[in-house]
């Protein structure tokens, strides 16, 4: 997400920023549709406007991106966070297999941002994300995942809830193609979110999951497959990720990715950090650890989730610790 296409920081600095693009006036997203939230805080359950998503309103969603200001949070706040994080490094990954793939051509590596032409499952498991957020189309990108009900997105968790709001008609797109859904549009029937980033959206735990319904009669992973999971995998790996940015210098017709060893955020977060030049709309996406080129498999590791403003061609992403562990086991048995 490219700090020069976003919007300055807020002079209120208590939370990130968002850079939401304008909605097309030919397109105006409908009436609200009321959506009853679940027992739990950290969930919500769906409603959708039969119809909604046509190939023009996907093309004209706005981009909802975070921008993090250096005053969104006090030093005694970080310290803290930063001796949690320590404890965490400590508990032993959790791993969740990838479901299966077909093979792929080698690509460049370290990449700081360009078309993923290596093929595999990446390619079908990666997708975009639409939803109506505060009266207005709205997107992100998002992966399938392994699961035990075979149809769980991974996204970020402003991409599911932003400002104290679940958003509605939410839905995914794998291998969104310029307006077209080659394997359908997959509608949530329920979205959730890391306690931490329900309460008070700490960039920290930006992360959100869907459980979308079936699609002529066939789950998400038995027609796109699903990419494996992993958490408390540990910091500065070799990393890859992907997503769908809409900004310029790219318009979200086209799988995106970036590659190299990560880092670790030393400013206001306990995120990876890793170079990459993915602009708005990449918000969601995946990051992979152990990812096969060959296969275009991985072990999801982290979502595209913030940059900061002063910072360039560098994405950040929430570790996947047992916070993003419980959310996943959320959604996973719904």
């Amino acid at each position: 997400m490219k700090a020069s296409d976003r919007a300055p920081s807020a002079t209120t600095a208590t939370k990130p920023v968002l850079a939401p693009g304008t909605p097309s006036a030919a397109n105006p997203a409908p009436a609200p549709v009321k959506a009853r939230a679940s027992s739990s805080a950290t969930s919500f359950e769906q409603r959708h406007t039969e119809g909604f998503w046509t190939a023009e309103r996907m093309r004209s969603a706005a981009l909802l991106d975070l921008v993090a200001d250096t005053g969104a949070r006090s030093q005694a706040a970080t310290l803290v966070s930063r001796a949690a994080r320590t404890v965490w490094d400590a508990v032993m990954p959790t791993v969740i297999g990838p479901t299966r793939a077909p093979a792929s051509s080698a690509v460049p590596f370290p990449q700081t941002g360009g078309p993923w032409t290596g093929g595999g499952a990446v390619v079908r498991t990666s997708g975009r994300v639409f939803f109506t957020f505060q009266g207005r189309t709205a997107s992100c990108s998002g992966d399938s995942v392994t699961s035990q009900n075979g149809s769980t997105v991974i996204t970020a968790g402003h991409c599911v809830k932003y400002q104290g709001r679940w958003h509605t008609d939410w839905v995914f797109v794998p291998a969104y193609d310029n307006g077209s859904a080659p394997y359908g549009q997959w509608r949530a029937t329920r979205t959730f979110s890391t306690d931490q980033w329900v309460a008070n959206e700490d960039i920290d735990y930006d992360v959100g999951l869907a459980v979308v319904a079936p699609l002529n009669g066939r789950k998400l992973s038995s027609v796109v497959g699903a990419q494996g999971v992993l958490f408390n995998g540990g910091y500065d790996k070799a990393t890859y990720a992907f997503g769908f940015p809409a900004a310029a210098p790219y318009d979200g017709t086209r799988l995106i990715h970036c590659g190299g060893d990560s880092g670790r955020d030393l400013l206001l977060s306990n995120d990876h950090s890793l170079g990459c030049d993915m602009t708005g709309g990449s918000s969601g996406g995946p990051w992979f650890q152990n990812f096969d080129e060959a296969t275009g498999t991985g072990l999801q590791v982290s979502v595209n989730s913030f940059g900061y403003a002063f910072l360039p061609n560098r994405m950040f992403g929430p570790y996947f610790g047992p916070e993003a562990k419980a959310a996943y086991d959320k959604a996973q048995t719904s």
